[in-house]
């Protein structure tokens, strides 16, 4: 079950950087914060091309499987600044055109976070490393 959501959790990545760079670019442009202090499409196209790779690399590098879990993780939290400068600004994108959708969307990056570790065993191997550590 955790290869399955592991290779679908890639596909989704891969999806979502092809997005990025090809049909979905000027929306994803819409949710580059504006603190953000470099050009918007450069963020886009940069994310993007992270997605791509760190979806290949969750599919096809199994053995490097949990440090990609770590990183996957990390980028999720990197991106949830976008966003949540999509729901404070009001930002209408990917058909999220109400308050009630983009709060909701804020809800699932937490969700991506622990998929991300669950379905890497990044997260069990944490908690393994966690239990042999002697006590003081």
């Amino acid at each position: 079950m955790k290869t399955v959501a592991r290779v679908l959790l890639g596909a989704f990545l891969v999806f979502a950087g092809l997005s990025h760079l090809f049909w979905a670019r000027s929306t994803f442009q819409a949710q580059v914060p504006t603190w953000v202090p470099l050009d918007a499409d450069f963020v886009v196209l940069a994310s993007g091309v992270v997605e791509v790779v760190l979806g290949l690399a969750l599919v096809f590098l199994v053995r490097r499987r949990v440090v990609l879990g770590w990183v996957i993780a990390a980028f999720f939290v990197a991106v949830f600044p976008g966003n949540i400068s999509q729901f404070i600004t009001h930002t209408d994108a990917f058909g999220l055109d109400t308050d009630t959708g983009r709060g909701i969307r804020l809800l699932f990056q937490p969700l991506l976070i622990a998929w991300a570790l669950w379905c890497t065993g990044a997260w069990a191997a944490w908690r393994s490393r966690d239990s042999r550590v002697e006590p003081v």
